[in-house]
This record gives C-alpha cells, structure tokens and sequence, in this order.
C-alpha cells in the first residue's frame, strides 16, 4: 500500500526502500499511546563488569580455511540472494511505524528457527554512503535452530536481508561456525547459541553467548561450502570437499569476548546492542520476577562496555563506563543513543525508555518483541528496527525513535 506525500517526506530514506519493495503502510507515523511513568534503573558500581577480548583464537585455522576454501564478500553474497523477502502482515500495527517486512512463508512459519537478534549496516558505518557496506544497505538478523520442533538449540546463522531501492528484495542465509581441525586439515563446526543479540561494527560481528559474553565474527572473511550431501553434514567430509548443512556461505568465528563480574551473579546475556555516540555496546538480561525455571527470578542489570579508542575492537581488557539495576522483566531488547535508553519487555508488551534526566517512561509494544538496533538517518527521523520471534508472526520493523520518547 502506498503512503500518503507527507509520510514519504518524514520517512524520505527508509520510505525509498519500502517503495521500492511495494511494502508501504498506512499510520505510519500513528502517535504512542500516552506515555506511563515507570520505575528507574539505578546505578551499579561498574568496577563488578569487566571484558577480555582475544580476536586472535582461530587465527591459524581461519587462514587454512580461507586458503582451501576461499571467500566472498557481502557484495558477492547478495548477488547470489536466493529467498524473496515479503511485505509486512496487513494485520501488524504498532505507533510511529516507518515500514519493515517479512521473510518468506518457509522461514515466517519454521518451527525449528527463530530470530532472535537485529543490526544493520548503519551500526556498521553509520549515515556515510547512505549506510552502505559493500554497496548494500542490510538488516542483519540472527537465529537459532533447535533439533526438531521441540528439541535443543542445534545451531545459530544470520541472515544478511538488503534494504535499498537500488537491489531487489532478496535475503541470503551464512550459517555461523566455530573453526576445529588442524591447519592441514581444517573444519568447522556447528555453533549451538541463542543468539539472541547481535551488534556489527566496522567489519566486526558480536553475537551474544548467553553464559559468556560475545563470539565475533569478521565479515570479511565469510567461506564458500559445497551445497549438497545431506541437511545434516557439517563441516570437512574428505579432502577439499565441506558441508554445511547444505548452506553455501559459512562465517567462523574469530574470537571470543569472556564477560567477567565480582557480583554475586554472572551476567546473563540475553540481547546486545550498538550505541555509535558512545561507541560501545550495551547488553541486558532476561530474567522473572518469580516462577522462572529456565531463567533468573531476580532483577535484571544493563551494562555498558567501552570499545578501545577509535577501535571496532574490545582492548585485551575492558571496565564497564555504566551499570545499572533494572525495574523490568522479561527483556529481550535493549537499545541506547546519546544517554538514552529503550528496553522491550516481551511478555508485558512495552517498550520502557529510560534517561537519567527524564526519568522514565513506557510504550505499547508488539507482542514476541525482540532485539532492538538504533538505525540513524542524516536526512531523516532516527529509527528503532525490531522485530517479533512467534511463528508465523515474524514482522520485521521500523519505528521512529523519537515516537517512543527519544524525541
């Protein structure tokens, strides 16, 4: 559906990619529900957060499987895109918001993969080249597949999605591997996380580990694999030949960032995100007030860590610059921007927004909310893109930020 003149002003950069895709929606710039006031976060003692960075552990092995199995670069990836993404459900509605899509009916519906995080390559470079990498505007999103409907988490991917009116509305998917072997005989392997926040900066991808921290990724560095065989082979088979699952493009981690606290509980790290102002990362917890199982039945914490100066890498070790307890529960989205916050509550269906001048506040929100990335726009209004987990129920979306109290 197309939107009236006075939105594709408002919304003149993402609007151009919706247009292009025939996805425009109406009530694109619908106000919030007023505002409620909420609880604050309070500060903790940063001291307790701390990381180490090794972005040098599969150094080895990842030069022997660049040499046998050579590379492509994004560019490349996505001239070989092979899924049709789609337009976004006539039924989804949420304030502010400024267009999205879905994926196809194969992955809206998979009841063994389920996308968790989101990133861009506006996180990558920011506003420069219109937020280009390698010639693409992307929304980048992770998942995990369990084994079977029901079963345990089995392996993790991204999914590299082009959001520009100059290509066609295609999606690719790289599966997300760890190096193993030797370097005379290198392999790969399955990486079995949720994922559930992903962050690309420079050329680097952090994708959370929920019990450690961080594996990253180097988005140069994405392998060629031979399709074929069967859905379950992975990795070196013999000689030059490997699978993946029948993927074509696999991304090996490079290294690992190893979270460290002296608090009484380990951090617990349910999504992550990029705040280019301050150039860092910020990351959240999912935890319940009570009755939890699977998860804290305590309050959750948000920590800010500092890249190294004028770095897309961590230093060998890195201080927190900001801690803090949070009043909310069942957090699957954390966002931040120039002293602001935005934290989704999935079960409660709110977005809250927190600063430490304004204090805070909470939003209607969609329901099976996930990670939240902050899109920024130099000739435009800023964005929030999220997106939702359930099944067949998976919009992928934009919203403006300043709808949501970022003003």
């Amino acid at each position: 559906m197309e939107r009236q003149d006075l939105m594709i002003r408002q919304v003149r950069t993402a609007a151009r990619a919706v247009l292009a895709a025939g996805l425009l929606v109406t009530g694109a710039l619908t106000a919030a529900p007023p505002a409620a006031a909420a609880t604050a976060p309070t500060a903790l003692d940063t001291s307790d957060y701390t990381l180490s960075a090794d972005y040098h552990q599969y150094d080895a092995l990842n030069t022997a499987l660049v040499s046998t199995l050579g590379t492509s670069a994004v560019h490349t990836v996505m001239d070989n895109a092979n899924h049709d993404r789609q337009g976004l459900a006539s039924s989804f509605s949420v304030a502010g918001l400024s267009g999205g899509f879905r994926f196809d009916d194969g992955d809206d519906g998979d009841c063994q993969s389920y996308p968790q995080g989101i990133t861009t390559s506006r996180d990558a470079i920011g506003t420069a080249n219109s937020g280009n990498y390698d010639g693409h505007q992307l929304v980048l999103v992770s998942w995990y597949t369990k084994d079977g409907c029901d079963g345990a988490q089995q392996r993790s991917r991204i999914t590299l999605v082009d959001w520009d009116a100059t290509y066609p509305n295609k999606y690719r998917k790289i599966l997300l591997v760890e190096p193993t072997g030797t370097t005379a005989a290198p392999s790969f392997k399955d990486i079995p996380v949720h994922a559930g926040g992903v962050s690309w900066y420079g050329d680097y991808l952090y994708v959370a580990d929920t019990g450690r921290g961080m594996r990253v990724f180097d988005m140069r560095k994405i392998l060629n694999t031979d399709t074929g065989g069967t859905a379950d082979q992975i990795g070196r088979q013999s000689g030059s030949v490997y699978y993946a699952h029948n993927y074509a493009y696999v991304l090996p981690q490079i290294g690992t960032v190893t979270a460290q606290t002296s608090a009484a509980d380990k951090l617990v790290w349910s999504s992550i995100s990029l705040d280019r102002v301050s150039r860092s990362i910020v990351m959240t917890e999912y935890t319940c007030q009570s009755g939890c199982t699977a998860y804290p039945n305590r309050a959750p914490r948000a920590v800010r860590f500092p890249f190294a100066s004028g770095a897309t890498t961590f230093a060998a070790t890195t201080t927190a610059s900001q801690a803090l307890q949070l009043p909310w529960y069942n957090l699957n989205g954390v966002a931040s921007h120039n002293g602001r916050w935005w934290f989704n509550s999935s079960s409660q269906k709110k977005l809250y927004y927190w600063t430490p001048t304004a204090g805070s506040s909470s939003f209607a929100w969609v329901s099976g909310g996930e990670s939240i990335s902050y899109w920024e726009d130099a000739t435009g209004p800023d964005l929030l893109w999220s997106l939702q987990e359930p099944a067949n129920n998976r919009n992928v979306f934009a919203v403006t930020q300043a709808t949501y109290g970022g003003g």
